[in-house]
C-alpha cells in the first residue's frame, strides 16, 4: 500500500504503472532505470517509459542495447532520424555524442551510409603542440581519444580498428575538413563550443549528398582564445529557423553518468562567481 502527498503519492502510482509495463515486455530494470523513471515522470506524467527504454538504437560491443534514459535523449534520437543536421547542446555526461555515435553506427549496420566521419577542434593546436614529439596527427591524437572511446565501445575493437584502416571510420581534427566534399556519411563534430564562427560554417558546408551531421558541444565549456566568439553558440542564432536543421538542449537532468556528475554540474550552474 503507498501513501503520501497528493503529487508524490500520484507519482509513485505512475511509477509502478510503467515500470510494470517495462518488465511486462521483458526489459531488464537496473537500479540506475529507477532514477531515470523518476526523473523522466517528473517532468512529464504523460511519458511512455516503454516508448523511451525500448527505443533501442544499436547493441554495443558488451552486447548492452544502447537507449535513451531522458526525455532529452529521446527527442534528441528522434531529430536525428529525422533531420539532416542536429545539435545536442548541454553539459558533460548527458550522453550527447556516444548517442550520435550509436546513431552512426546503427546506420552504417543497415547500410543507410559508407562512412563515419568523427571530428573534434583542436583548440591547442598551434604553438603549444608544436613541443610535442611526432607528426601533426599524433599531436592532435589526445584530442580525439574521446571518440575513439566511444567507438571502441560500441564497436568490437579489431572491427573497428580494421574500418578505420580502411577509412570507412575516420577520426580527425577539424581543420582537416577544410575543403573537403563528405558523401554517404555520418559527420559527427564534438566539443563544437571550440570552434570559431569561420570553422562551423567551414564545416557545415563539407555535408555532402546522403549525408547527415550531428554536432554537439557545450556553450558554458568554450576553451576559445582571447574572447572569440564560439561557433556553436552564433549557429543557434543564425540556424534556429533553418529547415531540416534541429536543436535539442540538454540539462543536468539529462546526465546518465555516475550520480555525482548530475551534483556538480548543478553546483556550477549556481556558483555566482564573486
Amino acid at each position: 500500500m503507498l501513501e503520501g502527498a497528493g503529487e508524490k503519492l500520484a507519482l509513485a502510482v505512475r511509477m509502478l504503472e510503467e515500470l510494470t509495463v517495462l518488465l511486462d515486455k521483458g526489459f531488464p530494470l537496473r537500479p540506475p532505470d529507477i532514477e531515470y523513471a523518476e526523473r523522466i515522470l517528473s517532468m512529464d506524467r504523460t511519458a511512455s517509459l516503454a516508448d523511451i527504454f525500448l527505443d533501442t538504437v544499436t547493441v554495443s560491443s558488451r552486447n548492452k542495447a544502447i537507449a535513451p534514459k531522458s526525455l532529452a535523449q529521446k527527442a534528441y534520437l528522434d531529430a536525428m532520424r529525422r533531420n539532416d543536421v542536429v545539435f545536442g547542446i548541454g553539459p558533460a555526461g548527458t550522453g550527447k555524442t556516444y548517442l550520435a555515435m550509436a546513431m552512426a553506427v546503427a546506420l552504417m549496420k543497415k547500410k543507410e551510409i559508407s562512412r563515419i566521419v568523427l571530428v573534434r577542434p583542436a583548440v591547442e593546436a598551434g604553438e603549444k603542440l608544436g613541443f610535442l614529439p611526432g607528426d601533426l596527427a599524433e599531436k592532435v591524437n589526445p584530442y580525439l581519444r574521446p571518440l575513439y572511446d566511444a567507438l571502441y565501445d560500441l564497436m568490437d575493437f579489431d572491427r573497428g580498428q580494421a574500418l578505420i584502416d580502411h577509412g570507412v571510420i575516420e577520426v580527425a581534427p577539424l581543420a582537416f575538413m577544410r575543403g573537403r566534399t563528405l558523401n554517404d556519411a555520418f559527420v559527427i563534430l564534438d566539443e563544437a563550443q571550440n570552434t570559431t564562427t569561420e570553422q562551423m560554417k567551414m564545416f557545415l558546408t563539407r555535408l555532402g549528398f546522403g549525408s547527415r551531421a550531428v554536432i554537439t558541444g557545450d556553450v558554458t565549456q568554450t576553451d576559445l582564445p582571447g574572447g572569440r566568439i564560439s561557433g556553436l553558440v552564433q549557429a543557434m542564432d543564425v540556424l534556429g529557423h533553418v529547415e531540416g536543421v534541429r536543436f535539442v538542449r540538454f540539462t543536468d537532468m539529462d546526465v546518465v553518468r555516475h550520480p555525482i556528475v548530475q551534483a556538480i554540474v548543478r553546483a556550477y550552474d549556481a556558483h555566482k562567481p564573486g
